[in-house]
């Protein structure tokens, strides 16, 4: 069943997170911020919805960094549940689509709690002072890819905040599997 998280509460400021990266690090918000803003990106290895357009999310990743923005993407689920998210499996997806972005991974689930994310993807756009300005879908593909063509829904938003410092008045939320909790 699809999640639909809430639309952007602009200004809200994005809570900090000391996270270990793929490649060994330990990252926090600061260590990923753009001069121009920063895309937070909750996605995960399983995810119907992500691998419809993990190539996609890799493109506008790069093409945003070029514009100044960060990107970081974060895992959060439940890897007793979903072993396919597990860290080492992580490290495997980065490595094999050659994310240029950090990928981390949120054990305790305290960054998703603190972000309210609720499904992957679910992309957080911020300013350069760090206010949501942004929390929309990629495009308007689903659990497919739609076709090439498609309005570039966060490029276009993330462009515009890197330029304005504001995010578009309009946005359509993201959709996508439920963040995989763990159980008490």
């Amino acid at each position: 069943m699809a999640v639909i998280p809430p639309i952007c509460d602009f200004g809200w400021k994005a809570p900090d997170f000391f996270l270990p990266s793929t490649k060994g690090a330990k990252i926090t918000l600061s260590d990923v911020k753009g001069p121009s803003g920063l895309l937070v990106m909750f996605i995960c290895n399983h995810c119907p919805y992500v691998l419809a357009v993990l190539d996609r999310i890799i493109r506008d990743a790069n093409d945003l960094k070029a514009l100044g923005i960060g990107v970081v993407a974060i895992s959060s689920n439940d890897v007793t549940s979903h072993p396919e998210d597990s860290f080492d499996n992580m490290a495997q997806l980065a490595n094999e689509r050659t994310f240029s972005f950090p990928y981390l991974y949120d054990e305790t689930q305290d960054t998703a709690q603190a972000y309210g994310a609720a499904c992957t993807p679910d992309f957080f756009g911020f300013d350069n002072r760090l206010g949501l300005q942004y929390r929309g879908r990629l495009d308007a593909s689903t659990s497919k890819a739609g076709a090439l063509d498609l309005r570039r829904d966060l490029f276009e938003a993330m462009k515009q905040v890197a330029k304005t410092g504001q995010g578009p008045k309009d946005q359509i939320a993201s959709m996508g599997c439920s963040i995989k909790w763990k159980t008490a």
